[in-house]
């Protein structure tokens, strides 16, 4: 690694640790720097240990794995799809899984304020998985030209299935009761609210299992960047790779979904900033763009919740407002 990546990635970590321990700092009840690492250390007060080690940690983390997932899942439809404005809020993986956990969290709940209990909490990612992977499966199918998948076609099938799905979610919503259309309303704006211990131990294990697959694999990630007819020169079986890789990125956008609802962009900044960084090379890119989109969840979490205290607004719509005009931006690139 050049002595450039090196200082990237040394700063880029430093980063994340400034935004971490300031989303453990800041709330109804704020704390010092100094105390919120006291309190990691078992050294808190009463107030600090609730604050931080039952609401404010959990949340971070959640925000943390959320970001990992769903930058990782971008860098692999950026390199299957050979397009760069890939990511799975844009091509309708995120909608599908989010249709289902709402579908779920209406039947099991009728308040705004009611808990998840454990029973729900541990189907939202079997809801979310099969929510995606019909989804995908759509997409699949719509993409699909002589027995093999056209990446152009897919991305074009993708913003199709996505306009449909979140058609449905309105519609369904009209039928819904008030408390129902709240919680509905937070996951499709993608919330951490209510975020805990229960959700991460939940996610956190099939999370990390997926993205040291994808890490693993990485250089064949990189010789499929190459394009399809060098890639299978190079004895790289393409299209059995791409629907291996294609499952792996629905898996990490549904667990992200599960626990964070719609969360658009995510995936799509971070790759493209860890590409700029520290270079295409997929060994490099993938860690860093795991960093960057949990910095970019995790600040937007945290400007959520305090911005307009004590109201809150989804953490989604904060990235929305920063993915939109780097998307417009792509695109006046592209052209």
């Amino acid at each position: 690694m050049k002595k450039r990546q090196r200082t990237v990635v040394a700063l880029v970590v430093f980063l994340f640790l400034v935004v971490f321990v300031g989303a453990l700092m800041y709330g109804s009840y704020s704390m010092t720097a100094k105390d919120v690492v006291m309190t990691l250390f078992g050294k808190g007060d009463g107030m600090q240990n609730i604050a931080v080690l039952d609401l404010r940690l959990p949340r971070a983390v959640t925000a943390v794995l959320t970001g990992a997932a769903l930058s990782v899942s971008g860098c692999i439809l950026q390199s299957v799809t050979k397009n760069d404005l890939a990511e799975p809020g844009i091509i309708g993986i995120n909608a599908g899984a989010a249709l289902a956990v709402v579908l779920l969290i209406s039947v099991k709940s009728t308040s705004y304020y009611t808990a998840l209990g454990f029973g729900t909490v541990l189907l939202m990612p079997i809801a979310a998985a099969a929510g995606a992977f019909i989804s995908f499966l759509c997409i699949y199918l719509l993409a699909r030209d002589n027995g093999s998948v056209r990446p152009v076609k897919m991305i074009l099938a993708g913003i199709g299935v996505n306009t449909g799905i979140n058609a449905l979610i309105t519609l369904y919503q009209l039928n819904m009761s008030k408390g129902d259309y709240n919680q509905a309303l937070a996951w499709i704006g993608g919330s951490l609210w209510g975020s805990s211990w229960m959700y991460v131990a939940m996610t956190a294990p099939i999370i990390i299992v997926l993205i040291l697959i994808v890490f693993y694999k990485n250089r064949t990630l990189d010789v499929m960047d190459l394009g399809d007819e060098l890639a299978m020169g190079l004895g790289v079986q393409v299209e059995r790779e791409r629907k291996i890789f294609l499952v792996l990125a629905v898996c990490l956008a549904a667990c992200a979904t599960s626990v964070a609802g719609n969360i658009a962009f995510a995936g799509l900044i971070g790759p493209h900033l860890a590409k700029r960084l520290v270079g295409p090379v997929h060994k490099r890119q993938i860690p860093a763009a795991a960093c960057l989109s949990s910095i970019l969840v995790l600040g937007a979490d945290t400007l959520a919740r305090n911005l307009f205290s004590p109201l809150e607004i989804p953490a989604g719509i904060m990235i929305s407002l920063i993915g939109v005009p780097y998307f417009v931006y792509l695109l006046m690139k592209e052209r």
